[in-house]
């Protein structure tokens, strides 16, 4: 049995990146597998991407890079969970979606010279303005078939070649909020390079506009002056006078890097989605700050400590957990790390304890993820820290998955 050509496949992926950056790790999430006879190049729900081998022949790589960025387009902005949400499946109407859903992602890709030949429905073509959501293009849609089937994970419609394994409903929020991530990112330091409605859709994901990042930013900002003005001895190293003194040991000096600890809440009560985009904040205030380099240390905190890391970016962060919750333990193993940290940042919805006082120190500041029309936590956060509310912004409808659909592994 033939089997697609996957040195043809890996150069479009590395195509596609770069001319696309901020795409690349969703570009690289979606496993492709060998399906002869389906006589299309698809995805499913569960980030596999399903080639027939005839229809890889047919196409070049460029071609199929522009393919790939459309597919997982689908899978990003979560197309399969919206088409469920209107009802397409049970009214029939999943070509007017599928062509709908690729006006939608093609409308974003049209500036770059990125839209696939063969699904290059644009708004236009559907007689409608740019810049809208396909729940609009479908109500406007004209009879047609659809140009090229993308699969059940564009209209949520399962094909009978998909598979239930692959990435999960928590995986592939976490691949989302990192996409977002990524797009602000890049569009912050190249700005006109991102176009617009990816912009909207990492708004959606991560919004920007509340002002706790500026708090958060003034602490760490504040922690990092102190321990970037500290300089003592140490016997470490020799001193580079030694050799002046050959019968006394000299002490050198060095100055402590900045290091910054997250307290992650991974008990059962937490909303994935704030914390996911509460995660990436802290991360983007840290990267505008110049600390990629220095020392940034994740904590998942349930009533125990699961998982300590050092991360640079918020998809390596490891969310584990899912029992009680008590944040005094995390706040003291934050405390406990070594080298220690200059700014302790804890992240939970105030169903805790906390620490009757504070860690030597370290500052601490507490970021209670509030969640809209929820109960409030009935103990007050300490006095000691500096405590921030974080809102719960209402998010565009069907553009994000439902929070809390179960607990992290």
């Amino acid at each position: 049995m033939a089997s697609f050509d996957a040195g043809k496949v890996a150069a479009s992926r590395l195509w596609a990146v770069t001319r696309l950056p901020y795409l690349a790790s969703a570009l690289f999430a979606a496993d492709v597998v060998d399906q002869p006879g389906c006589a299309t190049i698809a995805v499913d729900e569960t980030w596999h991407l399903y080639a027939d081998p005839d229809v890889v022949d047919t196409m070049e790589v460029e071609e199929l890079g522009k393919l790939l960025v459309h597919l997982v387009g689908h899978l990003l902005r979560h197309h399969a969970h919206r088409a469920d949400a209107v009802g397409v499946a049970e009214s029939g109407r999943g070509e007017p979606w599928n062509r709908a859903s690729d006006a939608e992602i093609n409308d974003d890709l049209q500036d770059d010279g990125m839209i696939p030949s063969c699904a290059p429905e644009v708004p236009a073509d559907l007689g409608c303005e740019p810049g809208k959501l396909a729940e609009t293009y479908l109500d406007r849609c004209p009879p047609g078939p659809r140009r090229w089937d993308c699969g059940s994970g564009a209209d949520g419609s399962e094909r009978p070649w998909d598979s239930r394994d692959g990435v999960g409903p928590q995986q592939a929020e976490l691949l989302r909020l990192g996409v977002a991530a990524e797009v602000q990112r890049h569009a912050a330091q190249q700005p006109g390079t991102v176009p617009g409605g990816w912009l909207r859709w990492a708004e959606s994901i991560l919004p920007s506009r509340i002002d706790w990042r500026r708090v958060i930013a003034a602490e760490i900002r504040r922690g990092v002056a102190a321990v970037s003005g500290m300089v003592d001895y140490t016997y470490r190293r020799p001193s580079r006078r030694a050799f002046s003194w050959p019968d006394a040991i000299l002490p050198s000096m060095y100055r402590p890097l900045p290091s910054v600890a997250v307290v992650c809440d991974t008990s059962g009560s937490m909303h994935d989605q704030l914390l996911g985009r509460a995660l990436a904040e802290v991360e983007g205030i840290l990267v505008r700050g110049g600390l990629r380099q220095a020392q940034l240390r994740v904590l998942a905190v349930d009533t125990n400590v699961h998982a300590v890391r050092r991360v640079s970016r918020v998809g390596q962060v490891v969310l584990a957990g899912g029992g009680g919750t008590d944040m005094a333990a995390g706040i003291e193993a934050a405390a406990t790390l070594r080298p220690k940290p200059s700014l302790i940042v804890v992240l939970t919805d105030g169903f805790t304890p906390w620490p009757e006082a504070p860690p030597k120190g370290v500052r601490v500041v507490i970021g209670i993820l509030e969640q809209s029309g929820g109960l409030q936590p009935s103990l007050a956060a300490p006095s000691w820290a500096r405590v921030v509310h974080i809102e719960d912004p209402p998010y565009a409808s069907g553009n994000v998955a439902s929070a809390g659909r179960g607990r992290r592994a």
